[in-house]
This record gives structure tokens, sequence and C-alpha cells, in this order.
């Protein structure tokens, strides 16, 4: 079991809360209430670090097409722990086809930080305000997802996944990309002002992580602020042994300790082409069919492909 390293860290100023509550007055019962959270919970949140610098080797074995990546995460996890600072990397994009895996890796890379993951979908997205809040003064008006994920979490360095941010649209008067100019920044995301609050929130430990199919529809300058990796699909060996330990972990979480522990060669190669976002579910079948079917063991046949129904989202 990896264990984590927290720091606390202020992520805004009680005396800017206080002082927008007494300005607030009257105005909004929903801001006021919302102020009022922040003076309770108070400022600090946890920044977690990864105790062993081997923390991300289980995400290899199990997202081996994320190598790339991984191989600089682990590097910058080494740099944290030699100077005995915060594993706060620069935001990444990962580029790849729908069903690689990308979503899913973002969660894994989360849950092995010790911190949590919030997923935005910015498909179709027309405005800005999922991110940045609305004004108090619009009917309706509530906090963005960046504020809301500080206020109302425990961590200051949250994992803020941003789907097929490729797809986001707007207009000259809401562009949704426009608050990740300073968010995706390290000086400016100190000083972020969420449009719904109108306090200074210090956003700079958020681990952001975009997903795109191309980088065509990304600014160029957006695309500077980033790391930026092209994830291939899974090779038909990183497939089977993806499989081989999705099927070893159903049979511990479902306590089929009567099964083989191992698919066959004929079983893996029917998965291999199977999207890792799709995998659980089917080899959930399989064994539903061998169970039905009085096996302890899976087979080709309890192997059901679907056909493909289109284009679907991207990741898990």
């Amino acid at each position: 079991m990896t264990l984590t390293i927290a720091r606390t860290r202020a992520v805004y100023d009680l005396l800017d809360v206080q002082d927008a509550l007494d300005r607030s007055r009257g105005r909004s019962p929903e801001l006021e209430a919302f102020y009022e959270r922040m003076l309770e919970t108070g400022p600090e949140r946890f920044v977690t670090t990864p105790s062993s610098i081997d923390a991300l080797s289980p995400l290899l074995e199990e997202c081996p097409n994320f190598d790339a990546v991984l191989d600089d995460l682990a590097r910058y996890l080494r740099l944290a722990h030699a100077g005995n600072k915060g594993f706060n990397v620069m935001p990444i994009l990962l580029l790849g086809g729908p069903g690689v895996g990308k979503t899913h890796f973002a969660k894994r890379l989360a849950r092995a930080m010790g911190t949590d993951c919030e997923l935005i979908s910015m498909n179709a997205l027309s405005a800005g305000f999922v991110i940045t809040g609305s004004s108090a003064s619009w009917r309706g008006a509530k906090c963005g997802k960046v504020a809301e994920k500080l206020v109302r979490g425990q961590y200051a360095n949250p994992v803020l996944v941003l789907d097929e941010v490729e797809k986001a649209s707007g207009s000259s008067q809401s562009d949704p990309l426009a608050a990740l100019y300073q968010l995706l920044e390290p000086e400016t995301s100190r000083a972020f002002r969420d449009e719904f609050i109108d306090v200074e929130i210090d956003a700079s430990q958020i681990f952001w992580v975009l997903t795109a199919n191309s980088v065509e529809g990304i600014p160029a300058p957006l695309l500077n602020r980033m790391a930026v990796y092209e994830v291939p699909a899974p090779t038909p060996e990183q497939a089977a042994g993806i499989a081989q330990r999705m099927y070893a972990s159903l049979l511990v979480e479902l306590n089929l300790s009567g099964f083989d522990a191992r698919l066959a060669e004929s079983v893996l190669d029917k998965l291999a082409p199977v999207a890792p976002r799709d995998l659980r579910k089917t080899l959930l079948d399989s064994l539903g069919y061998a169970v039905a079917d009085g096996r302890g063991h899976v087979t080709v046949e309890d192997v059901r492909l679907r056909p493909a129904a289109g284009r679907g989202r991207i990741g898990f």
C-alpha cells in the first residue's frame, strides 16, 4: 500500500471572505451561504505527495501505453522527494483516439497521488461558466468547478480532467477556454477569481489533465502551457496484460476463488481488440456466462463482442 505525505496550504484568505460576506448582505442568500461555508471550513487544504518514488509503478502495469507520460511523472516525483517539496508538475495534454484509456489513466493517477479527481466534459461546452462560475447578479448563479472543488473539497491539489477539450465551443462573448490561460499558469493561478464568489483563490496546486483526439481546435498559446503526449492504443501484448490483470482483479472483487487464475491464450486473443474502457464490462459478461454454464473458466464463446455503435466518448 502506498501512503501519501500531506501538507496543508491556504487556498484563500479569511479576511477577504469576511469582507466579501459583509458587502453581499441582503443581495444573495446563496452567495452569503457560500461565504459562511468558506469561513466555517477554513482556508487550509491538503497538498499530497506519494511517500514512495515507486508509487506510479502500478500504473505502468495497468496502463502500459502511457509509459512516456509515466516516465516523466516518475522523474518529477523523484525531484519532489529530493527537494522535500510537493509533487506539482505542468499541465498535461493526452492525445489519442477514443478508448485508449485517457480518462481512466487520470483517475488512477489521482488515486496514486492520494487526492480527488473531477471530470469536466468539454464536449459542446458553450461557455466557461462551468469552470469559472457565473456572476452572482445573474439568476441561478453558482460557482464554477474550480472554486467548488477547492472550497468544498479536502485538497488543494485535486486532479481536474478536462475531457475532449478540442470540442469546446464558444462565441465572441463567451470562450470556454479563456479561463485556462490564467489557470494553467502557476503565477497567475495563485490569484484566480471565480465569477460567483469574487474572492482570490489559490488554484496553483491543481493537477490539470486535458484529453483530446487531436490538437486541432486547441489554440497554440494554450498548447504552449502544457506538456503534450500522444497516447497510442495498447499493443496486442499490452492488451493481453491489461485483460489478465483486470480479470484477476475481478476474481478477487467478486470472490470467485473457484475460477482459473489465468485466462486462456485464445480468450486473451479475442479480448485484444476490446477498448480499455469496455474491457471491464466485457469481462464481467464473460464471467457471468461461465457461471451460468456452471464452469470455473472463461471460454472464447463467453467473450461476446459488441459491434461498434458509433463514435464514443474518450476514456473509460
